[in-house]
């Protein structure tokens, strides 16, 4: 190591013991990597960090997109366009924020339906499921929220459509709708409304959610699985997905397996939910062994 470098390694040693002498990071470092985790532990436990790591991909390459995107209802499309063709990367870093965003709902379901079938909000784990519960709202929220802001065609009754659901609910269906809309029809304040819960309010929510669910789980640790919870995916999954072929031929007196689509789901999903069944149950080294992972 040649001087210059020397120094730089002192210089960052200093740095690091004033930090160390007021923080303690060494004993925050420790006891964040020496946490204990139970044997029952495979990779469907994993599905929550998953969804965080969806989560932090879709804050990056969010505002990397609102330098370019104008949440006007004359440059919006335009300026989404601009993104998709003319910015650096822009195709790319917008089409990572969809699939991603996609893929976030995904793992999101997936990790409700772990956690339901593994007991997981059973005492002393309430609130973790009570916080869990409204993060998939958010994320939900998320969904519509951005669906719209392009503000296409398909954005826009979109948006139309969501904003007036409430107007079912007596006595203050009106109301709602026009908190939401901004105005008594869909427009400008819609879009400036719905701007603002995707860039600014949905993310501080989440991120606040998110802590405190981390936190409930850090201090409970990770919940005892029920192991009827292979029985229960291999059973319910395939019972669920075998309703899939029936759906476009009810009153039909016709053979529902013509239709390859509903089928090849159908087929896919009774596989998948015995892969899900027998590696759910099992610890990851003997999942690993049988190849299931």
């Amino acid at each position: 190591m040649n001087l210059r470098g020397f120094l730089w390694v002192t210089y960052l040693n200093k740095v690091y013991d004033w930090f160390e002498e007021r923080l303690e990071i060494q004993a925050i470092a420790d006891d964040i990597t020496s946490k204990y985790v139970p044997p029952h532990v495979n990779i469907f436990y994993c599905l929550g960090g998953i969804t965080l790591t969806c989560f932090l991909v879709q804050v990056a390459t969010g505002f990397a997109m609102t330098f370019y995107y104008r949440p006007t209802v004359t440059e919006a499309f335009a300026s989404v366009q601009y993104i998709m063709t003319e910015a650096n990367f822009g195709w790319l870093i917008r089409s990572v924020h969809r699939w991603s965003a996609s893929m976030m709902v995904l793992m999101m379901i997936l990790h409700v339906f772990r956690v339901y079938l593994t007991g997981g909000f059973k005492k002393p784990r309430e609130l973790t499921w009570v916080t869990g519960v409204v993060l998939a709202v958010l994320t939900a929220s998320f969904g519509v929220t951005g669906y719209s802001l392009p503000w296409d065609q398909i954005g826009y009754w979109a948006v139309k459509i969501v904003t007036g659901v409430p107007e079912a609910i007596p006595v203050i269906g009106s109301s709602l709708v026009e908190l939401l809309r901004g105005s008594s029809s869909v427009g400008q304040s819609t879009l400036t409304r719905f701007y603002s819960l995707h860039t600014f309010v949905l993310p501080l929510l989440t991120a606040v959610f998110m802590l405190m669910h981390f936190s409930m789980i850090r201090k409970q640790g990770i919940s005892v699985p029920n192991k009827l919870l292979g029985v229960l995916l291999m059973v319910s999954v395939p019972t669920g997905l075998l309703t899939v072929p029936f759906l476009e031929n009810v009153n039909k007196f016709q053979n529902p397996f013509r239709r390859p689509v509903a089928t090849t789901i159908f087929l896919i999903g009774t596989v998948v939910a015995l892969w899900l069944g027998i590696g759910a149950t099992l610890p990851i080294e003997k999942s690993l062994t049988l190849g299931l992972f």
